[in-house]
């Protein structure tokens, strides 16, 4: 990955990236996480749960034309009673950053260890985006692919656009990094910098498509002439964190078709959800230490609230705004050396993932109450399975 990677290393503003060191996690666990995802993918094609779930989605997300979201992101907690789901991302960054960080371990690996996933990454990457053309085009290939952002060059993970813009152009797909001010719709067609986009691979985090600066974006997607991966039908099959509470209700999973194996596999693992209510705000403040409080169109870990770290003035904010609140899984935790002290970081298990197969799993060591990449020591981590 050339200059661009050594860029990455060497950039003090992304000095935070990056942790140091690795995380270590039994196969068993990793096997655990990849059922679960599996469960859930089961789930969201229920006629059923798709009623339920388009419901509260945005006009928008009620258009399906195929694709099912590439760079699908699961996000878990390793308690001492296994992993847990605790958010589902489908505009899931870091792949790309990843991958260049896995391939960069697989020679440390050893007799027992080996690294997960991030396997001949430019094919899948590949692979992943003409699957979604051919789930709404039928056949052949995107000829150009718009990595579209807000402001793209200002984001912090801008240098992993770059890297994806190398990948796909390795294998013969023009790709550009636009913002949605750089696109034009016009007679059918969208534009950006002039020229023809096919396939836009989406990491806006207006879900919907409802901002007004999106608006060239948005029509071209309801008119169908344009793949947009991830799409707004796709965040709303999965990513709406109120679809969490549904996703772990057993049964009402089991009385819409899902296996009571699979229901009771969701129900395990991902910690009970609810939507913050004035019925319920009573219980939840007296509970709060067990909560855990997301607003419902957040992202980034922007507006989370640890229970135990709750205000009454904050509750009553969230009361007015449309949150959920999660049981709460204490993340597990990594050593790690900082400034020459020993500190203790928590950890996230990110598995990324395509219509439900296993692509590579990464972690994120942090302090605090949510993921951030402001924490000395930590970032992004490679993870290592243990081998027997």
């Amino acid at each position: 990955m050339g200059d661009d990677a050594y860029e990455i290393q060497t950039n003090p503003n992304w000095r935070q990236l990056f942790s140091n060191v690795a995380v270590f996690v039994p196969p068993r666990d990793l096997e655990q996480m990849g059922a679960i995802v599996q469960a859930l993918e089961e789930a969201a094609a229920l006629p059923a749960y798709q009623r339920r779930v388009l419901s509260w989605a945005p006009q928008s997300a009620q258009f399906n034309p195929g694709p099912v979201g590439a760079f699908m992101g699961y996000d878990f907690h390793l308690s001492k009673e296994g992993p847990r789901l605790i958010e589902i991302n489908t505009n899931a960054g870091g792949a790309f950053l990843n991958a260049m960080l896995a391939q960069a371990q697989l020679q440390c690996c050893n007799d027992f260890t080996r690294a997960a996933g991030a396997n001949d990454f430019d094919a899948a990457v590949t692979a992943q985006f003409e699957s979604e053309w051919r789930a709404q085009r039928g056949s052949g290939r995107p000829e150009r692919i718009a990595i579209v952002d807000d402001q793209p060059s200002g984001q912090y993970l801008y240098p992993e656009f770059r890297l994806a813009q190398q990948s796909l152009r390795r294998n013969g797909i023009d790709a550009l990094i636009l913002s949605p001010a750089d696109l034009r719709y016009d007679s059918g067609t969208l534009y950006g910098s002039g020229k023809r986009i096919d396939l836009v691979y989406n990491r806006l985090v207006d879900f919907g498509l409802e901002d007004p600066e999106h608006t060239a974006l948005r029509c071209a997607w309801l008119d169908g002439r344009v793949v947009i991966t991830p799409n707004p039908h796709a965040h709303a099959l999965f990513a709406d964190k109120r679809n969490l509470a549904v996703l772990s209700d057993h049964e009402t999973l089991s009385a819409w078709g899902l296996s009571p194996e699979k229901a009771e596999l969701l129900h395990s693992g991902i910690p009970r959800t609810v939507k913050v209510t004035a019925d319920n705000a009573d219980a939840l403040w007296q509970q709060r230490r067990e909560w855990f409080f997301k607003p419902v169109a957040g992202h980034g870990s922007k507006g989370v609230y640890r229970g135990s770290k709750l205000t009454k003035n904050t509750f009553n904010r969230i009361l007015e705004s449309d949150y959920i609140a999660q049981a709460y899984i204490p993340p597990s935790e990594r050593l790690v050396l900082v400034d020459g002290e020993r500190e203790m970081l928590k950890v996230d298990v990110r598995l990324y993932t395509y219509r439900g197969d296993f692509l590579m799993a990464a972690a994120r060591l942090y302090r605090g109450q949510a993921t951030n990449f402001r924490t000395l020591g930590g970032g992004f981590a490679p993870v290592l399975l243990m081998v027997d």
